[in-house]
């Protein structure tokens, strides 16, 4: 059974009116929004999104899958080299924990970077990208280290988005866990991961057949990531990430970009009124056994205390040897 995301003029009037654009769009109008979007890369602070340029195609039928059990479902847009969608794991790992019990969520690809032929403007070349991620980081209060364009640049983000959709054919929890280490490696250990030993060794670490996945990967895959793609384009969806929340009324609200918890929070209330919040335990052990590793922000956003005092309990910790951490330019990464 599918069902359609209701009033979904009012869904893309949304989208665009938070990027200050007008409902009453203009082939002319279209055009010259075209010409701002320099380069998808170019994922911008203020507005918390890495945005691709605007698409002029037919919305008039938008299907979901099959109607969740759950009160609320989640469509979420993402790449897996998008800065602004690492940014947002802190809340979106808070969201699973307080609210896992009421939303199922579904993983899409969004084709940030289909390669570096199309880009243009102030970066437009992967080297432009360096600084650029290292500015992110500190916005996002997530460690990124941006020499990982200077050292051995993606050509594109179609690699490893292709290999997330294959992870999703096996286990849709391991690909999560699969998406996580992927990112890892690229914005912490500058690791190119459209490569496929990078690829590959995410695989192991997630509890994956490598076998089976590169075989997904050089078949259904391709076809299922240009399925994500087309969904994109026929909702409207220009920017990561998205989330596109939708209760069984075929109610819907949109979450466009790096925002904070209380805005994913006041989304779900307003979608199911009588919504209860579910309590977690917030020791550093309970929250380490869910999450293997967290940067100090996502610690702090878990436990409800300060970045100081956060930092503080990890520092602890790790010299008490139940941590390890990685310490880079612009940040540290925790493990248990």
């Amino acid at each position: 059974m599918q069902m359609k995301i209701k009033n979904i003029g009012v869904v893309l009037c949304y989208l665009m009116s938070i990027h200050f654009v007008s409902c009453n769009v203009s082939p002319k109008q279209k055009k010259e929004m075209a010409k701002k979007v320099n380069n998808p890369m170019l994922c911008d602070p203020e507005t918390g999104v890495c945005e691709i340029p605007f698409h002029d195609v037919n919305t008039s039928e938008i299907l979901t899958n099959e109607t969740s059990e759950k009160a609320i479902r989640i469509i979420y847009f993402t790449d897996p080299i998008c800065s602004a969608c690492w940014g947002v794991e802190p809340q979106l790992r808070k969201l699973k924990l307080e609210y896992g019990h009421v939303f199922d969520i579904e993983y899409r690809m969004g084709g940030l970077l289909p390669n570096w032929n199309i880009m243009g403007g102030s970066l437009s070349k992967p080297s432009d990208v360096a600084a650029h991620w290292d500015e992110v980081s500190i916005h996002y209060d997530m460690p990124i280290d941006g020499d990982l364009w200077l050292e051995d640049p993606l050509r594109s983000s179609y690699p490893p988005s292709i290999a997330f959709k294959a992870a999703q054919f096996q286990d849709e929890e391991k690909a999560i866990v699969f998406l996580r280490k992927m990112r890892e490696l690229l914005f912490l250990y500058k690791k190119n991961i459209a490569k496929w030993e990078y690829i590959s060794q995410s695989a192991a670490e997630s509890g994956l057949d490598i076998e089976q996945l590169k075989t997904d990967y050089e078949e259904k895959a391709k076809e299922s990531f240009q399925d994500d793609l087309l969904l994109a384009r026929k909702m409207g969806v220009r920017g990561f990430p998205t989330f596109t929340l939708t209760n069984n009324k075929g109610e819907t609200e949109i979450i466009y970009g790096f925002r904070p918890y209380s805005i994913f929070e006041n989304a779900f209330i307003k979608l199911v009124p009588k919504v209860n919040k579910k309590k977690y335990r917030k020791d550093w052990e309970s929250l380490f056994s869910i999450y293997p590793t967290m940067a100090t922000s996502e610690f702090a956003e878990l436990t409800d205390i300060r970045k100081d005092m956060a930092k503080h309990e990890l520092e602890s910790l790790f010299k008490s040897k139940k941590l390890n951490k990685l310490e880079i330019k612009n940040g540290t990464l925790w493990e248990r």
